[in-house]
């Protein structure tokens, strides 16, 4: 069974930084994408930032520059360096691994962004 858990969110003031990782087990974690999406109040979900189970790396206008994502295969884990943190950053993130048939999501982290 496939089990994907974030943590790392928080408070933050703005210009501050954060970094939410994840944790995956019982999957393919090296051969899978994994995508960070998020949810602000009363907003759409967002595709924040993807990285593909060959590395490849893509992020939403609104986060490039200041967000950065990457992985480790060796620990089937995954992380979201964020900085530069906005008020328009805050939001429930979700990890999610992507097989190419199925998403697993987590149960998503809080993020918020305030003075």
């Amino acid at each position: 069974q496939v089990q994907v858990v974030e943590s790392g969110g928080g408070l933050v003031q703005p210009g501050g930084s954060l970094r939410l990782s994840c944790a995956t087990s019982g999957s393919a974690f090296r051969d899978n994408d994994m995508v960070w999406y998020r949810q602000a109040p009363g907003k759409g979900r967002e595709r924040v930032a993807r990285i593909t189970s060959d590395g490849k790396i893509d992020y939403a206008d609104s986060v490039k520059g200041r967000f950065t994502i990457s992985r480790d295969n060796a620990k089937s884990t995954m992380s979201l360096q964020m900085n530069s943190l906005e008020p328009e950053d805050t939001a429930v993130y979700y990890c999610t691994e992507y097989t190419g048939t199925y998403y697993y999501w987590g149960q998503g982290t809080q993020v918020t962004v305030s003075s």
